[in-house]
């Protein structure tokens, strides 16, 4: 399926979008911890702090960062790689799908609020 948005059209989405997300009781992650999240959601793992930091272009202190934030709010977790001691692991959580689904669908109704 493709979706054909004017450049005013996606932005007045994406404002939509973020108001919602600031109005909402949820936590309100920046740009950066969000691009992290859904990047570990979106795309298959196994996720490692390493292999972030190259996927975003991003320091491994700039992850670290921003995986202590998303531990707190328990959108993921990380854990030690048994097979390479020197990897940590980022793995999804029930509560972390439940934000991205969430996201998701707001996405979704914002889309359907647009003028034609």
């Amino acid at each position: 399926m493709s979706i054909s948005l004017r450049p005013s059209q996606a932005l007045r989405l994406w404002q939509q979008v973020m108001l919602s997300q600031v109005r909402d009781d949820a936590p309100d992650l920046t740009a950066r911890q969000l691009a992290i999240l859904l990047t570990i959601y979106l795309e298959p793992p196994p996720h490692t702090i390493r292999a972030l930091a190259v996927r975003l272009d991003v320091t491994k202190p700039v992850i670290t960062r921003a995986l202590d934030t998303m531990g707190a709010l328990k959108f993921v977790s990380r854990h030690r790689d048994e097979l390479d001691k020197r990897n940590v692991l980022v793995k999804r959580t029930v509560e972390g799908a439940l934000y991205v689904e969430r996201l998701g669908d707001d996405i979704i109704a914002k889309a359907h609020e647009l003028p034609i």
